[in-house]
């Protein structure tokens, strides 16, 4: 009875082991081996193939339950792979649907704040250096810039002669734009700056056509014309037109609309002049801001300004030095947030968007200011 017993246990062991070689020879463990092969798991198969060929049967049950567990791994592992890559995809997405929105708000704030601020300390303080208080603010900028980067929290790229000799065009321009807009604010009022402002919208949209082949909608134009109608009544009804502020913000508005323009160019073609082959944010404020510095310092001799300030009592109240640096921080925010937003969409928008901030800024200037103003002209701001 007992060899019987063994007998049919060997029977039944010996056919468990030849349904395991059958199963590993079965079309799905070949399938198995297969993936194992295409993910670079070749010897791997070689060593269960030589079992099978061998009929080394005590091994072989071994050998496949750790190639289907692997292969098994592998799968669930492309699988998870697969969820993370939707996962980015949307997280991308909606990056991309909030990063404008975010940018332009930021835009919006900074330079609301920065042309009431730079109002301040050029009347409030008859202050009357307009390129010194520039230089000083792309000074405090470089400053704040560069303790960053040394701790670390900011990342910038290498300045190279490549780099800087093709900035340098768009760098006077920028320069160009802060001086005349500076001189503006001398002389005409918060209120009538930001009207005026409108008329870089039309010249932003007519050069983005010629330079990038992009045209806008009838939306857009129309929105064009109402600035344009705007800044017109603005100026005829105007109580303290001032010819020289008038020509200094006409300045301007060519002057920020090829900034806009050229600076959108450039961020497309200036990565080719990196060692890297990219050229984040930060680095383009860092490049702006230090170009601008040598600059300014020619200007303020060329304008005997340094006499000026060298003399000017204003200089030794403290409270002015504290707008004045809260002004270079406010000129650090509206440098990021203008490149910022202009790299998430384009030049028109940047400009249209610049044009939001004349109701909330006129109506403060009009009252920080006690500006005189008719009922015309104060329905022009809309």
């Amino acid at each position: 009875m007992a060899s019987i017993a063994g007998a049919a246990s060997m029977s039944v062991e010996f056919r468990s082991e030849c349904d395991d070689i059958e199963e590993a020879k079965s079309p799905s463990n070949t399938s198995v081996a297969a993936v194992a092969v295409k993910n670079g798991d070749a010897s791997v198969y070689k060593i269960i193939h030589g079992y099978l060929k061998q009929k080394n049967n005590s091994i072989i049950r071994v050998a496949a339950n750790v190639a289907r567990k692997a292969a098994s791994n592998k799968l669930s592992r492309k699988t998870s792979d697969v969820f993370d890559t939707l996962l980015q995809q949307q997280q991308s997405k909606l990056g991309n649907k909030a990063g404008p929105l975010l940018s332009g708000i930021c835009y919006c704030i900074a330079s609301c704040s920065m042309i009431l601020l730079n109002k301040v300390v050029l009347s409030s303080y008859n202050f009357d250096a307009g390129i010194s208080l520039m230089l000083y603010q792309n000074f405090i900028c470089v400053v704040i810039l560069l303790i960053l980067e040394l701790f670390r929290v900011i990342s910038t790229e290498k300045l190279t002669w490549k780099l800087i000799k093709v900035w340098i065009p768009v760098n006077l321009i920028f320069i160009g734009m802060l001086v005349t807009g500076m001189y503006s604010l001398k002389y005409i009022n918060v209120a009538m700056v930001t009207i005026l402002k409108n008329m870089t919208n039309i010249i932003t949209a007519v050069g983005e056509i010629y330079i990038f082949r992009k045209g806008q909608n009838k939306k857009v134009w129309a929105a064009l014309f109402l600035m344009i109608v705007s800044a017109v009544c603005g100026g005829i009804t105007d109580l303290s037109f001032h010819l020289v502020g008038y020509t200094w913000q006409i300045l301007n508005c060519f002057l920020t609309a090829g900034y806009s323009l050229m600076l959108r160019r450039l961020m497309d073609t200036a990565k080719q002049s990196t060692k890297s082959g990219s050229l984040n944010e930060v680095s383009m404020v860092l490049l702006n801001n230090a170009l601008s510095i040598p600059f300014a310092l020619i200007l303020v001799v060329i304008f005997n300004e340094w006499e000026y300030v060298y003399q000017a009592e204003v200089i030794r109240e403290p409270m002015f030095w504290v707008v004045a640096t809260a002004s270079g921080l406010l000129g650090l925010a509206i440098s990021f947030s203008s490149v910022w937003f202009l790299h998430q969409t384009g030049p028109t928008t940047y400009s249209l968007v610049g044009s939001l901030n004349k109701i909330p800024i006129s109506i403060a200037g009009i009252l920080l200011f006690n500006v005189p103003v008719s009922v015309e002209n104060f329905c022009s701001i809309d």
